[in-house]
């Protein structure tokens, strides 16, 4: 069985989740000073990394078809 790995939109895109998962934590400040914009570049950043995850062609399955 061969393993491809995974390639480099796999990876940009969990840094973006990561991203967007550190600046939950932070929303009520970003929120105070950037108002509803913060969740607007919430929802961007998340948004993006679950693009650059779906459209990762990575390794092919092993699963039967």
């Amino acid at each position: 069985m061969q393993d491809g790995g995974h390639g480099s939109r796999f990876w940009i895109g969990n840094a973006l989740l990561a991203l967007a998962l550190v600046m939950l934590f932070f929303l009520g400040a970003l929120w105070a000073h950037l108002g509803v914009w913060a969740m607007g570049l919430w929802m961007a950043l998340a948004g993006a990394g679950m693009y650059f995850l779906m459209t990762d062609k990575g390794a092919s399955s092993s699963l039967p078809d």
